[in-house]
């Protein structure tokens, strides 16, 4: 029995609070903010692969030889050599397979990370090119994203208070503080568009990489909620 009434109490007491704090009477004007820029990545993961060929069908260009020309042609263009990686554990199994067939032409694939891709052409020019099976832009990114996004849902928010001042004003109002702010979370960064042709191992000029990068978009909403004086 001292249970129920312990329960009835608290259930009183908090009708009580709900009827004392009463509905919220406030005049309130609710706007969203946007902000968006645009930037060129300054990170971005190109995709080497590169094949054994036989020169006049005859000679056999050695993945070593090509290799090495990759290596060298990085060095030269000013990119330490821990940013050209292996691409996968596939590369391996290529290069190892010539062992049981002479006549097999291996092959591997790398990963190189850099800032500049006006470097590429540079980098692919100094490579055999008939021993360039392709190239492509795996992946890509922009090393200062984080502050960034900070940035942008700052002036969103900015850019909502503004929104918010000259509705009320314009009816004779004043903007009270802010009541609510829901942030409209990430937006999906849209993809850079490029081109990338496949060079082939007959291919006579690294011409055959027609590379055109464009700027990352980023856009994003701020909701906010404000008391109108």
């Amino acid at each position: 029995m001292k249970k129920v009434f312990a329960l009835m109490a608290v259930s009183l007491m908090a009708f009580g609070a709900l009827k004392a704090q009463g509905p919220d009477l406030r005049r309130k004007i609710t706007v969203s903010g946007t902000a968006e820029t645009e930037v060129t990545p300054d990170i971005i993961y190109v995709s080497i692969s590169l094949k054994e060929y036989l020169d006049n069908g005859k000679k056999k260009i050695a993945i070593g030889t090509l290799e090495n020309q990759l290596f060298d042609a990085v060095k030269k263009a000013g990119i330490v050599k821990e940013n050209l990686t292996i691409n996968n554990i596939n590369s391996w199994q290529n290069t190892t397979g010539k062992k049981k067939n002479p006549d097999f032409l291996a092959s591997k694939q790398y990963l190189l990370k850099m800032s500049d891709l006006n470097k590429l052409e540079q980098i692919l020019g100094d490579v055999d090119a008939k021993g360039i099976q392709s190239t492509g832009i795996q992946s890509y990114d922009y090393s200062k994203m984080d502050q960034l996004k900070k940035d942008l849902k700052i002036k969103a928010l900015k850019a909502a208070r503004e929104k918010a001042a000259y509705m009320v004003e314009a009816l004779g109002g004043k903007l009270g503080d802010v009541l609510e702010i829901q942030d409209g979370g990430d937006s999906p960064v849209q993809p850079v568009v490029y081109r990338a042709y496949a060079m082939k191992a007959d291919s006579e000029a690294v011409g055959g990489a027609d590379l055109d990068f464009k700027k990352i978009k980023l856009n994003f909403t701020v909701n906010t909620v404000f008391e109108i004086k």
